[in-house]
């Protein structure tokens, strides 16, 4: 099915879309924060309905129960193997494997956690609630009600300042005028957030369970607040007590940082590139769902090996338009979406996932310019030494 072209939309190459952002270089500090807003992104008001009757009418917002049960069938087996491997192995250095290997599983099943909040999955949205709270707080330990407060704000209003709770300031900054107030260590931090990124995502694990927990334990809003709690004590009992148990301490200790740890890398490099680098949206724009969904949204190429490593996360611009959609139909939709993107000239956004990283460390690093002691250049100095 053909697309119609429609008057008001910019022409310009989807990597246009990626230089453009990345020449809006913070070189002199919060003076220098740039958005984009109704004047740089043309509104598309009938965008949305077209694309979405296409998609309603190709079936790929059907459920896809199949998939689902193996996937969830495999990840049991994979815990099953994990379990079985730590008991065999015992008082051995080699354990580190294994929770390396239950880093990967848990994030996998986190995965599935964020289809069913998505209602992906189950028939209804309540089965889908219910199945995302037990596979989140239960078998991940992470709060859904933290999660899903914060997810859905994200996706109604992606990279929009003051709206978009995953650009808020959380130890790297991702608006100069943020990087500009950081103090002390965080300031040290920010400056080189960019290469610092990924090592700090060794501890993004911990601070995931700890957020979640604050949020249970401090917020009014807390919705299932007691069976969470609940679910993440049961939790860490049933993996706490075994490792301390049948591990000397110091190997304990080192089993669980390794889990923590591949965990939050694993869960960081998932989310990162799928917006960190896209247009910053001015919090007073008014902007049509499909424009603002599109414009920052990043797909990452790959195919198969991506889907499963990423969880659908690669194709993040069908995501952000069909939340609903079950991972397997993603792909589809996505040969939809570029086809109308490429009719009606609107950037559509895909990269290599090296390429991806590549964006986000050299857009962390030029946030994190603005950190920068605003007399530490070379004009500054000379004039300092006269």
């Amino acid at each position: 099915m053909g697309f119609p072209q429609l008057k008001g939309s910019n022409r310009q190459e989807s990597n246009i879309s990626i230089s453009q952002v990345e020449k809006t270089a913070a070189t002199l500090g919060p003076v220098r924060q740039t958005y984009s807003g109704n004047a740089e992104i043309p509104p598309m008001t009938h965008a949305y309905k077209q694309v979405s009757q296409v998609v309603r009418e190709t079936g790929l917002l059907q459920r896809a129960g199949w998939f689902y049960i193996f996937v969830g069938a495999g990840l049991a087996v994979a815990l099953g193997g994990a379990i079985t491997g730590f008991i065999l192995l015992g008082d051995s250095w080699f354990q580190l494997l294994i929770a390396g290997a239950l880093g990967i599983i848990l994030t996998q099943v986190a995965f599935l956690a964020h289809e069913a909040a998505h209602r992906q999955i189950l028939s209804s949205g309540p089965a889908n609630f219910r199945l995302a709270r037990i596979l989140a707080a239960g078998v991940v330990g992470i709060s859904y009600s933290w999660w899903d407060s914060k997810h859905t704000k994200h996706h109604g209003n992606p990279n929009q300042v003051g709206k978009d709770p995953d650009i808020e300031v959380d130890t790297i900054s991702f608006l100069e005028t943020d990087a500009a107030q950081s103090r002390g260590l965080i300031r040290l931090i920010t400056r080189k957030q960019g290469w610092l990124f990924f090592p700090l995502l060794t501890l993004e694990g911990l601070n995931l369970h700890f957020l979640g927990i604050k949020h249970l334990v401090t917020s009014k809003k807390a919705k299932g607040r007691w069976i969470e709690l609940g679910l993440i004590a049961l939790r860490f009992a049933i993996v706490l007590v075994p490792v301390f148990l049948m591990l000397p301490l110091g190997m304990a200790f080192a089993f669980m940082g390794v889990q923590l740890a591949v965990f939050g890398v694993y869960m960081g490099a998932s989310f990162a590139p799928n917006h960190k680098g896209m247009p910053i949206i001015d919090p007073s724009a008014r902007l049509d769902f499909f424009s603002k969904q599109v414009r920052t949204s990043r797909n990452i190429r790959g195919g198969w090996w991506a889907t499963w490593l990423m969880g659908g996360l690669n194709y993040q611009v069908e995501h952000h338009l069909f939340p609903n959609m079950p991972r397997p139909h993603l792909s589809k939709a996505r040969e939809i979406v570029r086809d109308y993107c490429a009719v009606n000239d609107v950037p559509y956004t895909e990269t290599s996932l090296g390429r991806s990283y590549a964006i986000v460390i050299e857009y962390l690093n030029r946030v994190g310019l603005a950190a920068r002691d605003p007399f530490d250049c070379p004009a500054a100095s000379q004039f300092s030494r006269a």
